[in-house]
């Protein structure tokens, strides 16, 4: 058995989904493994990473618009505000969300869904350089 770790850096232009399947297929096929398990993990309190239909952008417009009603920027029941009024939300957001996946490697490749991508969700209003660990085990 194998392991090979990477960082992907990935740049955000505010709150909304970047999609990072196609850095994390490039990282899983130049390894050379031909079956075992990817885990990405996000080095961050406010951003996550989520899979998602990658087919019909409405689908991230709705999950955006869900969670601006779930967890509203400014809401008075937070304290947490020292980074502005989306700080407490951002966090919030994440924690409703996820901060590592696991995927399958089958046959050298990522084993997802027809209409499924990797994203990374920024939760904050401003763009930021955010970090995810790739951890790849297997042969």
């Amino acid at each position: 058995m194998r392991q090979a770790t990477h960082t992907l850096h990935v740049a955000t232009r505010g709150r909304g989904l970047v999609e990072i399947m196609e850095k994390v297929s490039r990282h899983t096929t130049v390894s050379g493994f031909r079956t075992g398990l990817l885990t990405l993990f996000i080095r961050h309190t406010s951003a996550s990473l989520i899979i998602q239909e990658n087919a019909d952008p409405e689908v991230q417009r709705d999950l955006e618009r869900f969670l601006a009603r779930l967890v509203p920027d400014g809401d008075p029941l937070f304290e947490h505000t020292m980074e502005g009024p989306d700080d407490m939300p951002a966090h919030v957001r994440t924690a409703l969300t996820q901060t590592q996946l696991s995927l399958p490697v089958v046959d050298g490749r990522l084993a997802l869904g027809a209409w499924q991508g990797v994203y990374v969700y920024e939760h904050r209003r401003r763009g930021s350089q955010r970090e995810v660990a790739l951890h790849l085990v297997g042969e």
